[in-house]
């Protein structure tokens, strides 16, 4: 039996520093994805994603387990977030957010088994949601990221220093903000709660890609 960690063959971009922010290369890794839109506190379409994100990447892993002889652990749950106006983004206006909510894949999921493994979760689950996922390649590029240690309603500050830290650099924040929940909020006391925050950048023409490399804070 093959084995496969990815958060171990990940650590880089799963388990970031906590105390300092750090530049990032995210590479294109592919994903189950399903998108939304409400606030997660109160949205049903939320907790049908999930619930359908997880039942899929379940089935898969215990598919490809069975038939191509691989295992795997099933990542944490990320969730990208974003308005129509990113200028009006507030934590204060969720029910004003979207969302696309994803789970990482092992290059061994192809699209057929994806596929399958969807029509055997529907038979057994008869979930509807599972009709909105997909497994979609998705490239991230060059981010700024950083643990946040703590409840969820509490990240406020530490976004604003993530964002701070990458404009006083001469870096424009792009796409989506991006967060992956590394902590089961069912299990983990909320002060103890790890969820890594990470934020798309566009680089300047005066700094160099060198720079970047070495620099965090």
């Amino acid at each position: 039996m093959k084995k496969i960690d990815l958060k171990k063959d990940l650590k880089y971009l799963y388990l970031p520093s906590a105390k300092d922010v750090e530049f990032v290369r995210v590479p294109r890794f592919n994903f189950l994805m399903i998108d939304g839109a409400g606030d997660p506190n109160t949205s049903q379409e939320f907790q049908q994603a999930v619930q359908a994100l997880y039942t899929a990447a379940n089935t898969l892993k215990f598919m490809i387990k069975k038939e191509k002889k691989v295992d795997y652990p099933v990542m944490a749950l990320e969730g990208l977030w974003w308005t129509d106006d990113m200028a009006t983004f507030s934590m204060d206006n969720k029910s004003a957010w979207k969302w696309t909510l994803m789970i990482l894949q092992p290059k061994v999921v192809t699209k057929a088994l994806f596929k399958k493994a969807v029509r055997q979760a529907k038979e057994k689950k008869g979930l509807a949601a599972l009709e909105k996922l997909r497994l979609e390649g998705f490239n991230e590029g060059l981010c700024v990221q950083i643990m946040h240690i703590g409840p969820y309603a509490e990240e406020g500050p530490t976004i604003q220093r993530l964002h701070a830290f990458a404009k006083e650099r001469g870096f424009d924040l792009v796409r989506k903000h991006h967060e992956i929940y590394m902590s089961d909020p069912r299990k983990a006391k909320p002060e103890k709660m790890k969820t890594v925050i990470r934020q798309p950048i566009q680089k300047s023409s005066n700094i160099q890609p060198s720079e970047i490399e070495r620099e965090s804070a």
